[in-house]
């Protein structure tokens, strides 16, 4: 794995996410530690669900940037209050329900929606109904915080997503499974980064 994300970091990508839902958490902490020794600063590294781990290892002096969690995860606030002001705490959202809920909390309990999925996903099996393009800038446009387009992401997609106004975009296969890690990410850097057309209606 640390072979994968320091090719994907030195492709361009600026945000790892780590993601295991069957470690351990002592097994998890050290791939949190491996990760964030192997990406050495250019890539900021938030960690999936599990708050414990991220706490544990900002105690030690590990350099994790933040959490990002389910729905059927630690509340935000409580990662807020735990995690302090200067953690990155993001959310996953595809439904009114939760967008009222981020309405509710005090400003600044989370950082940005991972919203989801666009297209069908082989990494969540047991996702949500797919969102599409559409869908996602249905969402968006009502989003109180930034958001991230998750779920079965692949470079044609990047355009449509920045024109709806998608803040990031979060990716798998798209890298992890390419013959080059560090050409894809580049691929999909320069996609991503490539002038909008006049006209655009993407949110600044």
């Amino acid at each position: 794995m640390s072979q994968t994300v320091a090719a994907a970091v030195a492709g361009g990508v600026r945000t790892v996410q780590i993601r295991d839902k069957s470690c351990s958490a002592p097994d998890f902490l050290a791939l949190v530690e491996e990760v964030v020794e192997t990406v050495a600063g250019p890539a900021m590294v938030v960690v999936n669900d599990r708050l414990d781990v991220v706490r544990t290892a900002r105690e030690r002096g590990v350099r994790v940037d933040g959490v990002h969690l389910g729905q059927g995860d630690a509340d935000p606030r409580v990662a807020r209050e735990q995690l302090g002001p200067d953690a990155v705490i993001g959310l996953t959202a595809d439904h009114a329900a939760h967008l009222a809920a981020v309405e509710s909390w005090p400003a600044g309990t989370i950082d940005y929606l991972g919203v989801g999925v666009i297209h069908d996903t082989s990494t969540k099996l047991d996702h949500p109904p797919v969102l599409g393009i559409d869908g996602f800038a249905r969402f968006t446009a009502a989003s109180p915080v930034p958001t991230v387009a998750i779920g079965g992401i692949s470079r044609d997609d990047l355009a449509g997503l920045r024109r709806v106004g998608a803040s990031g975009a979060a990716v798998v296969s798209a890298i992890c499974a390419a013959e080059d890690p560090q050409e894809a990410a580049r691929d999909l850097v320069e996609a991503w980064e490539a002038p909008m057309p006049a006209g655009s209606l993407a949110r600044s």
